[in-house]
């Protein structure tokens, strides 16, 4: 049993890969889009039978109300587009759940129990854990023979010293309603800087990493020998960087000020927060590739987006390498992290004196897809580009709990 289905369900899609753990590699991937929204789309990708050999695709459009019934397109698709799961002994079915709390640590098997926790947990996550949930559910009813693991976007920053998770706030908030550091894209992590210590030929025990995890949302993460040890996202995912829609670092207290001098609700900041800020709100556009396009016709709104968007990045890695004392390495990861140079060279500029440099030839002609140091030869601390593979993650970490 050498098959693991990793299922990652939003508030309104499926993305779902099955793995061949045998191959370390997808034989089937795809997406239902617009759950609950009308019409649904569902994507589904066989990879071609040679290397380089385009692949299969198959679409299918219908209405999916909810969940239940988006994994049963789902399971439809793999009945008619192939590899038919009839054919397949799953070893597991690995769900990824956003958050966890303080309570998992590390991936889990699914029981009862733990969906009433993941349920409990869901003020922390009203958007993601609900739907991930949904999931859970839909998947145990569709395969009740399979063991069932969550694996969790919080689960690798529980090891987050007391002094890098507590908030300095009044005791009946962290105690009554949880609110303390939790930090996200821990399964991206994770994975990105296993993958370092791969490449530089040491132990993850061994090896000080900070990994920017950079696309829509984005974060930073500061790695001390295998282990998150300070990380950018806090209570929510809004704290920390600059991110596509989301403002990052702000004053705690605009909250108060807008409500009293523009009449703006909690929720309304929030919202705006969220999803009518960051890059977005300066570029008018969150695109990076259309943010660098308006640069480069002399828009002053996109030039000082990514200003501010390099500017965080930057004093987030000169913090993270004064909690490290020693780095080993700097690694950019996600879909801007892997693709955009620009921003990739921005994020290192002047930092020559912390032995963090870009060689650029190396860092424009990137292969894309594959693991690359883009610091010069010899570099006192190599650069790399690692593409992160959260469904890879999930499916190892869901056979290694098995294992154990």
């Amino acid at each position: 049993m050498s098959h693991v289905l990793v299922l990652n369900s939003g508030s309104s899609s499926i993305k779902y890969q099955l793995l061949d753990m045998g191959k370390g590699a997808p034989v089937a991937s795809g997406v239902v889009e617009r759950i609950g929204e009308g019409q649904s789309v569902l994507t589904h990708k066989v990879p071609g039978d040679a290397p380089g050999a385009t692949a299969r695709k198959h679409e299918r459009r219908e209405a999916c109300p909810d969940h239940e019934a988006g994994l049963k397109a789902v399971l439809d698709a793999f009945t008619t587009a192939g590899p038919d799961l009839d054919g397949i002994e799953l070893a597991a079915v690995g769900h990824r759940v956003v958050h966890g709390g303080a309570r998992f640590g590390g991936a889990v098997l699914v029981n009862d129990e733990v969906e009433h926790a993941i349920e409990e947990l869901a003020p922390l996550a009203p958007l993601h854990n609900p739907a991930n949930l949904a999931g859970i559910q839909g998947a145990r009813k569709a395969f009740p023979n399979v063991p069932q693991v969550a694996v969790f976007d919080t689960a690798f920053h529980q090891t987050l010293p007391p002094a890098a998770y507590t908030y300095a706030v009044p005791a009946p908030w962290r105690t009554e309603h949880k609110v303390r550091r939790y930090g996200f894209h821990g399964t991206s992590h994770a994975y990105v800087s296993r993958r370092a210590a791969a490449i530089l030929g040491q132990d993850p025990a061994d090896t000080n990493v900070i990994v920017l995890h950079l696309g829509n949302g984005a974060s930073a993460t500061a790695i001390e020998g295998g282990r998150s040890v300070e990380t950018s996202m806090g209570l929510t995912p809004l704290e920390g960087l600059v991110m596509g829609t989301r403002s990052g670092d702000v004053d705690p207290s605009l909250h108060a000020y807008l409500a009293r001098n523009a009449g703006m609700s909690a929720a309304e900041v929030d919202t705006a927060l969220n999803k009518q800020s960051g890059v977005l709100a300066l570029a008018g556009a969150n695109d990076m590739r259309e943010v660098w396009r308006m640069v480069d016709e002399g828009d002053e709104g996109a030039r000082l987006a990514v200003d501010v968007y390099c500017h965080r990045l930057r004093k987030y890695i000169g913090a993270y390498y004064a909690v490290l004392g020693r780095v080993d390495a700097l690694v950019f990861t996600a879909g801007v992290g892997e693709n955009d140079e620009r921003v990739r060279a921005g994020a290192v500029t002047g930092l020559d004196r912390l032995g963090l440099r870009i060689d650029p030839a190396k860092n424009e002609s990137l292969e894309r897809g594959t693991d690359q140091v883009i610091s010069p030869d010899g570099a006192e601390i190599p650069v790399m580009v690692i593409p992160t593979n959260e469904e890879l993650e999930i499916a190892v970490q869901s056979l290694d709990l098995l294992n154990r």
